[in-house]
């Protein structure tokens, strides 16, 4: 990869959260690692701590964990969305989650202790990674209050609403367990909002 590569690859990422100066734009471009993913492919385990924050370039991916027996989706990231496991990125003790690609794809690594040392010196990189760790605490609220206070029908109405290429995308068993659903009352709620 040529480091104009990287440079558009950190200004497409980073320009929805703070827009960077050029300095500062460079310097994390030099973090950012490609990796082509395929289908299946396990990139965290719940064994692993997590060091990065993933961006998909290109492809799907789910986080997930197990529950009595039963493989529960936490969080899908498609096409420009990041994916991280925050508690094992702050705690640095293994992963209750892990990190699957759904299809063949693209995705950019991005070191968060790199990431948080580049922000102790400088101010726009630090509002950064402050953006990005808030997005990430709202979307995990909004989850929360999707499941407390939304039917099933209303979860799923939502979840189409704000996530139209997943929704496509994504296997019904994979939604139904996001939405804390069994796929047959996912079914039903299809038929009724469909």
């Amino acid at each position: 990869m040529t480091k104009e590569n990287n440079m558009e690859v950190a200004r497409r990422f980073t320009r929805r959260l703070h827009e960077l100066p050029s300095e500062e734009l460079e310097l994390i471009a030099g973090l950012f690692v490609r990796r082509e993913v395929h289908k299946g492919e396990l990139l965290i385990s719940e064994k692993d701590i997590a060091r990065d924050i993933v961006f998909v370039e290109k492809g799907l991916l789910r986080q997930f964990y197990f529950k009595e027996g039963r493989d529960i989706t936490e969080n899908f990231a498609c096409d420009g969305d990041g994916a991280m496991c925050i508690v094992s990125l702050f705690t640095g003790r293994r992963n209750c989650l892990q990190l699957e690609s759904l299809e063949e794809g693209v995705i950019w690594s991005i070191s968060y202790a790199g990431l948080v040392e580049l922000s102790e010196r400088y101010l726009h990189i630090a509002r950064l990674l402050r953006h990005l760790l808030e997005g990430s605490l709202m979307l995990s609220q909004y989850k929360a209050d999707s499941w407390r206070f939304e039917t099933s029908r209303e979860r799923y109405a939502r979840f189409v609403r704000d996530y139209p290429e997943i929704a496509r995308r994504a296997s019904v068993n994979h939604i139904a367990s996001y939405l804390l659903m069994t796929p047959e009352s996912l079914s039903r709620v299809r038929a009724g909002v469909l």
